[in-house]
C-alpha cells in the first residue's frame, strides 16, 4: 500500500546539536532532570531548558496547557534547536492537542523524542502533518539512570541511519510470520483513551507497536478487545508488543502472553513481544513511527527500520 502523504522528515540531528527540553505532561523531579541533562551533555548535545519544565501544578501538570504549549511551540520555532526531548510523561499531553499550531510545527519540523503520555502528541502530529514520531528515551526517566538509554538506536534514528533490533533488545516471537508496513503505535492505554475523540489514532493497515506498564493481563486483554471492536486492528500487518513491565498477575508467569494470544485469536498477522522501547527496565530503544519497517517473527524475532525518519543532509558535526 502506497503512503498517502510523504513523511515530513526533519533534518538530521548532529551529535553536538542544541536540543530543547520540555515538559508537555507532568513535572519531573528536579534532581533526576539534572542527571538527565548531564547525560545529554556527555553524549555531546547542548540541552536548553524550556521555561516551565519544573513548574508544579495545577494538579499533576507541569503548568497550564498554555504554558506547556508555549514551551513546545517555542522549541519548534527556535532555529537553533535541532531536536526536542521530553523530561517525562505522566499525564497531560492530551490537553495540548487542540491547541497545537500545526502550521508552525510543519514549517519547522524537528524530532520530538519521548514515549508514554507523549503518544497522544506523536500520533496526532504523524496523522495530521506526517511528522515522524521518535518513540524514545526521556530525560528524568531514562537519561537519569545508568544504562537507561539504548544509544545506538537513538543515534541512528536522529542521524538518518537505518537499523534493526532483535533478541538483544528483548524481542521474541509469539506467532510466526514476516511482514512489512508503516510502523505506528505507542502506549496502549493512551491509544485506547483517544478512541472516540477527534484525535483518534489511525492504526488501520499499519505495523503496530503497543506497550505499557503496570497493566494486569486482563486489562491488556480488555484494551485489545476495545481496539478490535473499534475496528483499529483492521488490516494491521503485524503487532509488536513492548517489554510490558509489571504487566503480570501474581505468580502466573506466561499469563500475559496467553491473554494476548487469546485476545488476538482472530488476528492473522505475526506477533512479537518484549521489545525494550517505552516503559522498560533498561536500555530504552528508540523507534521511529511513520517509516517503513519489517518484522521477522521466526525462531528469533527482528524488527528493521527500512528507511530513515530524518533527511540525510551534510551537517557540520554529524556522525
Amino acid at each position: 500500500m502506497a503512503r498517502v502523504n510523504p513523511l515530513l522528515k526533519p533534518h538530521a540531528v548532529p551529535s553536538d546539536a542544541q536540543v530543547a527540553i520540555v515538559s508537555p505532561a507532568s513535572t519531573p523531579q528536579a534532581d533526576r532532570a539534572e542527571l538527565g541533562l548531564e547525560a545529554l551533555r556527555a553524549l555531546g548535545y547542548a540541552p536548553q531548558k524550556a521555561e516551565h519544565i519544573l513548574t508544579r501544578g495545577p494538579l499533576y501538570f507541569a503548568g497550564t496547557p498554555q504554558m506547556r504549549l508555549s514551551d513546545l511551540h517555542h522549541a519548534f520555532a527556535d532555529d537553533q534547536v535541532r531536536a526536542i526531548f521530553s523530561t517525562r510523561g505522566g499525564y497531560g499531553a492530551n490537553y495540548l492537542l487542540d491547541g497545537l499550531d500545526l502550521d508552525l510545527i510543519a514549517e519547522s519540523a524537528k524530532p520530538l523524542i519521548g514515549y508514554s503520555d507523549l503518544t497522544a502528541l506523536h500520533l496526532w502530529l504523524l496523522d495530521q502533518i506526517s511528522l515522524p514520531a521518535f518513540y524514545g528515551p526521556m530525560l528524568s526517566a531514562d537519561f537519569a539512570r545508568e544504562d537507561g538509554v539504548h544509544t545506538a538506536s537513538l543515534r541512528a534514528a536522529l542521524t538518518g541511519q537505518t537499523y534493526k533490533v532483535g533478541a538483544e533488545e528483548g524481542l521474541r516471537t509469539l506467532r510466526v510470520g514476516e511482514v512489512r508496513g508503516t510502523l505506528y503505535g505507542g502506549c496502549l492505554s493512551i491509544i485506547t483513551a483517544l478512541l472516540g475523540t477527534p484525535f483518534e489514532p489511525q492504526t488501520e493497515g499499519k505495523l503496530l507497536f503497543l506497550e505499557d506498564t503496570g497493566e494486569k493481563p486482563f486489562q491488556v486483554d480488555r484494551m485489545l478487545w476495545q481496539l478490535r471492536q473499534a475496528g483499529k486492528l483492521e488490516g494491521v500487518r503485524g503487532i509488536i508488543f513492548g517489554e510490558m513491565v509489571d504487566c503480570v498477575a501474581g505468580n502466573k508467569p506466561g499469563l500475559l502472553e496467553d491473554a494476548i494470544l487469546s485476545a488476538l485469536e482472530d488476528f492473522e498477522g505475526p506477533i512479537a513481544i518484549g521489545l525494550r522501547s517505552g516503559h522498560v527496565s533498561r536500555a530504552n530503544v528508540t523507534l521511529t513511527f511513520g517509516v517503513e519497517a519489517e518484522l521477522k517473527a521466526v525462531e528469533t524475532a527482528e524488527l528493521e527500520m527500512l528507511e530513515a525518519a530524518v533527511e540525510m543532509q551534510p551537517v557540520a558535526g554529524s556522525l
